[in-house]
């Protein structure tokens, strides 16, 4: 088992990690969802079917591990909203991922501040299909949807995404007349 799992950790630890980081947005709180889904690769491998890969096994596990989080979470973020002027403060992490620092387009930077608005299902569909490059079916494993809820639900995403972005370019006065969100 030991040699499966350290398998699992060198293929999957840097996609699982930014994926949670997408989804949470905090650099210790992604780590210590990580930290959660090997937990629970251990405790559940020896029921592992096989019936999906396994990078697409552990991105189901990480979801519901999000999912859980945002429940815990609900209250908090609510207050946090309420009471945290966003105008005047930043909240940073002062060790910038390999993708933040590749991350020099401004329509880039505000699709990533954008996917915030989008919800959870929608801003997980993105992530795998885009960031991490999962195919529809993949996706769908991951997921534990249909390929055809996927489709919907990352077209209804792209839709959402880019009237936000639209949005936001508007309330800036930017002189970017149209916000392009492509595949």
């Amino acid at each position: 088992m030991n040699t499966v799992f350290q398998e699992l950790y060198e293929k999957y630890h840097q996609d699982l990690f930014q994926f949670l980081f997408y989804m949470v947005r905090n650099r210790e709180q992604a780590e210590d969802l990580v930290q959660e889904v090997y937990i629970k690769v251990l405790k559940a491998y020896d029921r592992f079917e096989g019936k999906s890969s396994e990078k697409t096994w552990l991105f189901s596990i990480a979801r519901h591990v999000a999912i859980d989080h945002f429940r815990k979470q609900k209250g908090w973020k609510q207050r946090l909203l309420e009471t945290f002027d966003w105008s005047t403060q930043q909240v940073q992490d002062h060790q910038p991922l390999p993708e933040e620092i590749a991350l020099q387009n401004d329509e880039i930077k505000l699709m990533y501040k954008c996917l915030d608005q989008v919800s959870v299902d929608q801003r997980a569909v993105i992530i795998l299909r885009f960031m991490q490059s999962l195919s529809i079916t993949e996706t769908a494993e991951a997921l534990d949807w249909t390929e055809s809820k996927v489709k919907t639900t990352q077209h209804r995403a792209l839709k959402t995404l880019k009237g936000i972005m639209e949005q936001s370019v508007g309330e800036e006065g930017s002189t970017v007349e149209k916000v392009r969100v492509e595949r």
